[in-house]
């Protein structure tokens, strides 16, 4: 991506940083390649004068097996915060108001209408998605429970720790997974949480398909324990040509584009210029990763 490294070279130059080729002696890093992290490995271990790397997404899941290294990690958590939650907002209106079903649809029909409009909102996870969502749902007087690791940290209308999750799920007509994955989320979403959602809820899911457990959820859209979910990730991810999953007309599948490259190539740009000042003891330092959190 010719055209996104010349924006990120601008934006380290910008902060007053110098772009080089890996040296001896250059000392911060920034990393934008999400499928390699047995590579940025390799690199840290070839070069112990590194103090910074910059991550490339919110999400650090795939680096989970070197987040030790001795050496400051900054995600881009926060940074696609707005088109995400854009993107989740679209696909519960989407979800509620049945629209795939009448976009494809031949004949008149039956009437059909979920209003968003002081529905309750679960959302899972506390970071800048659910804030930027938060702020969206708020026309829609949506009472907004929030489920997160920190629950002292208080979002929404009423926030709580993930041993609150299950008896939150009963009562959201809408379920949103905006959580970083770690061991505690991996696999969060199977028979037994989706058993306990309402019958007319939806799941939404703009955060990492490993969240959900696929079987599970097929088989909850299937027998009517949900009335539909939409996913913005899946688990495969790319979902393969003739998966089941494609078959299912409750279920709105979206290619991984809450935040398209575009979008991407001009945040990310912005968070490099925000921490090379950081760097440069010009700033604060924004999106630094806790190793033991795993975000």
């Amino acid at each position: 991506m010719p055209q996104a490294v010349a924006e990120f070279a601008q934006a380290i130059e910008r902060a007053g940083g110098t772009v080089a080729d890996i040296a001896p002696d250059v000392t911060g890093l920034v990393w934008t390649d999400y499928h390699q992290p047995t590579l940025l490995s390799e690199t840290l271990a070839l070069n112990p004068q590194l103090e910074w790397v910059q991550l490339p997404f919110a999400g650090v899941d795939a680096f989970a097996s070197i987040l030790d290294a001795p050496v400051r990690f900054t995600s881009a958590k926060g940074a696609y915060a707005e088109p995400v939650a854009e993107h989740a907002l679209a696909l519960c209106l989407a979800l509620g108001r049945a629209i795939p079903e009448r976009v494809l649809a031949s004949s008149w029909g039956e009437k059909f209408a979920v209003s968003l409009y002081e529905s309750r909102v679960l959302i899972i996870g506390g970071g800048g998605i659910t804030q930027e969502l938060f702020r969206l749902l708020a026309p829609f007087r949506c009472p907004v429970t929030v489920i997160r690791k920190h629950p002292s940290l208080a979002l929404g209308d009423y926030t709580f720790g993930f041993d609150e999750l299950e008896n939150q799920l009963p009562l959201a007509d809408f379920v949103i997974i905006a959580a970083a994955l770690t061991d505690e989320t991996d696999g969060l979403f199977d028979s037994r949480k989706l058993a306990l959602m309402k019958p007319s809820s939806f799941l939404v899911n703009i955060a990492r398909g490993r969240h959900v457990v696929t079987s599970d959820l097929m088989s909850a859209l299937k027998s009517g324990v949900i009335a539909g979910a939409a996913l913005d990730v899946t688990d495969p991810e790319p979902l393969p040509v003739g998966h089941p999953l494609w078959d299912l007309k409750s279920c709105i599948i979206t290619p991984h584009s809450a935040d398209t490259p575009a979008q991407v190539k001009r945040m990310l740009a912005e968070r490099i210029f925000l921490n090379v000042l950081a760097f440069h003891d010009a700033g604060d330092w924004i999106g630094l990763v806790d190793p033991t959190a795993g975000y």
